[in-house]
């Protein structure tokens, strides 16, 4: 019997009517780099020192709530496939149960008016008993599995929603978080701009192990300021600087977007809306983890396993219980 995972800080509900706000997109400070690692979403530039995100503000983009509805059924129903199944047959014993219930009430009446039929009371009470208890016991189980369904299509519609969220790799290619999955594993790291700078601080004693796991940084500064990322440059670090690049390369864009599902996040799991919040994904695009407070970039390092060498593949399923 399924019953409803336990995922803090779920997804933005799509909207049901049409929506259409007026794209203003601001350059701040962006810095383009170089990078000499080879991935399929990250292009060369040029380095320097510092860089900060492209933030762009608002969206044209008509949201379509039904199509995101059935491709969450749809996915629904590929994790369990016996769901439906299950389903029918609690409703074919609830009918059978209410249908003996039926007889039964009308044969106890029939036993309790007719002194001749007395002795037979007793029997038939007792059958009335267990239909009750059978329909009661079914009717409970249908109701567990409707509630997990449609909180599982409910958490599928969000984690949809995030899919579509947009995500610029430089200055001239923008994507959907979707077309990320099974390339990368993303960490997106929300809060003030202290906080993600801190949080960068923190990642550099593991940016290799990071990098090894496909792991990729999604910064959102929720104070409107933007974030600055100070890179060491020199020859003798110049690998290493280049996967700190690649690692924080993203910006989220449409910051209305990315405002209203995190605040709806911080909503489902009770979080207060100015708490600094982190949520890992999985290889696959769902969600893995989320807390309150900075990544916990070690446990990363410790859990995941390698995208590339022996164990890439073997191991792709092994990001963590949903």
């Amino acid at each position: 019997m399924a019953s409803m995972a336990n995922a803090p800080l779920y997804l933005l509900k799509p909207l049901n009517l049409p929506r259409y706000e007026l794209g203003i997109c601001s350059r701040i400070a962006t810095t383009p780099f170089r990078s000499t690692i080879n991935a399929p979403f990250l292009t060369q530039q040029s380095s320097k020192q510092s860089s900060s995100p492209i933030i762009c503000f608002a969206s044209d983009k008509q949201n379509s709530s039904t199509e995101t509805s059935s491709t969450a059924r749809i996915r629904s129903e590929v994790l369990t496939p016996f769901r439906s199944v299950r389903m029918f047959f609690y409703l074919a014993f609830i009918a059978s149960g209410g249908l003996g219930t039926l007889i039964a009430v009308t044969q106890l009446i029939a036993a309790l008016t007719n002194p001749s039929r007395a002795l037979d009371a007793p029997e038939i009470a007792k059958g009335l008993g267990i239909d009750i208890g059978a329909v009661s016991l079914f009717a409970f189980l249908y109701y567990r599995e409707n509630t997990a369904k449609n909180a599982q299509i409910a958490r599928l519609s969000r984690e949809e929603n995030l899919s579509n969220l947009k995500l610029r790799v430089d200055e001239k290619r923008v994507i959907p978080v979707s077309s990320l999955r099974g390339l990368a594993r993303l960490v997106i790291c929300a809060g003030p701009a202290s906080f993600i700078t801190e949080s960068f601080n923190r990642s550099e004693p593991f940016t290799e192990g990071l990098v090894e796991r496909g792991v990729l940084v999604v910064p959102f500064a929720t104070d409107g300021k933007s974030p600055s990322f100070e890179f060491e440059e020199s020859e003798e670090t110049k690998d290493f600087t280049a996967k700190r690049k690649r690692l924080w390369q993203l910006n989220p864009v449409f910051v209305t977007e990315w405002t209203n599902w995190l605040n709806e996040q911080k909503k489902l799991a009770g979080v207060s809306s100015d708490s600094p919040v982190y949520i890992s994904l999985r290889l696959d695009g769902r969600v893995r983890g989320s807390g309150i407070g900075y990544p916990p970039w070690n446990a990363f390092v410790a859990q995941l396993p390698p995208v590339k060498g022996m164990w890439s593949g073997l191991l792709d399923g092994f990001d963590g219980r949903v």
